[in-house]
């Protein structure tokens, strides 16, 4: 029987639309940015420095035509948002628990196996103060006077209020005291707390708002207060504790995602960061001044007691230890039931 010529086009129409549609789906991820567009979420202190990152990253050949949708909040927020299905392409935290915690449904097991494990930047935690530092804040002792007032982030949703906490709580062990003291510490320090912002950059614009006398933060937040002329000082205490932040590509992330990682990882993409007021994640990064740092030209002093989260147990033991929602150290004196 013969096909009539309508049927005959309608057919090579549908076969032709079935192949488009086939191809479609066969896409690799590589081509999955076909316009340019990378998603990138990130905890909500780095902005300015992904700001600055991204366009630096436009002007090389990798980068040439790409384009940014970005989200910033707080790392917890950030990481379950995430993980309920927000599009990511390039993904950074506070934490590495927030990064884990996608692994390895959104994000490869084998994503901190480099030359940095995974970390893209670091900083030290900071005491920021009232321009010209009129309580005469010196350290970690001065914070629990009787009237002095803290801000520092929630726990429950920011990264940059563990790394807070561990620091102020880290002290007391880095100077010789027992855990008991450092609890009896924490117990002080929390009595003068009087603002829990939810993130970090939440927690600096409560400060510079007119909220407390004390702003604990990361030291490149506090240097990038200052590159904006906002009216803060910091001092850099004798104990601290070092943040690292870590990133990845996500496992769908298109070729410029992972290009973009690896700038950010590299010699010229840590100057850029250090621009910021982080401190570089590999050696023998020239920084050069730094704008808003106390000492421009030597922005990122030797801390004399520099704790790690390696020297805590790693974050496994650190989480159960301090910030379990039960039986935390950290939550119970927060709850006052003590340490």
């Amino acid at each position: 029987m013969t096909t009539a010529p309508g049927r005959r086009t309608g057919a090579a129409l549908l076969a032709a639309a079935s192949v488009l549609l086939a191809l479609t789906g066969c896409s690799s991820s590589s081509d999955a940015s076909a316009d340019g567009k990378l998603s990138l979420v990130a905890y909500s202190v780095p902005k300015p420095a992904y700001e600055a990152l991204t366009a630096a990253f436009a002007a090389t050949e990798q980068g040439k035509g790409v384009s940014w949708a970005s989200s910033y909040g707080a790392s917890g927020t950030q990481s379950q948002a995430v993980g309920n299905g927000q599009k990511a392409d390039y993904v950074a935290f506070s934490l590495e628990p927030d990064m884990t915690k996608l692994v390895p449904k959104f994000v490869e097991e084998g994503w901190n196996s480099g030359p940095t494990k995974g970390m893209v930047s670091n900083s030290v935690v900071v005491i920021a103060v009232r321009k010209g530092n009129p309580l005469h804040i010196t350290g970690w002792d001065d914070l629990t006077k009787p009237g002095v007032k803290i801000v520092t982030p929630d726990p429950g949703s920011s990264g940059s209020a563990k790394w807070n906490i561990l620091a102020a709580y880290s002290h007391v062990l880095a100077g010789g005291g027992t855990e008991a003291q450092a609890q009896d510490y924490l117990k002080a320090f929390f009595a003068n707390v009087v603002s829990k912002p939810t993130s970090g950059a939440n927690a600096t614009s409560t400060f510079l708002n007119g909220t407390g006398d004390v702003l604990l933060s990361y030291e490149n937040e506090a240097i990038a207060a200052r590159q904006k002329g906002q009216s803060l000082d910091y001092l850099v205490p004798a104990e601290s504790i070092l943040i690292e932040n870590p990133a990845a590509v996500t496992k769908t992330a298109p070729q410029q995602a992972k290009d973009f990682l690896a700038y950010v990882q590299s010699a010229d993409g840590q100057k850029v960061f250090a621009g910021k007021g982080y401190r570089p994640v590999i050696k023998d990064v020239p920084v050069g001044a730094v704008t808003g740092a106390n000492d421009p030209a030597n922005p990122f002093p030797a801390v004399a007691k520099l704790q790690t989260i390696a020297d805590l147990g790693g974050w496994s033991a650190v989480n159960k230890k301090y910030f379990d929602k039960n039986a935390g150290i950290v939550t119970r004196i927060m709850a006052g039931k003590g340490g």
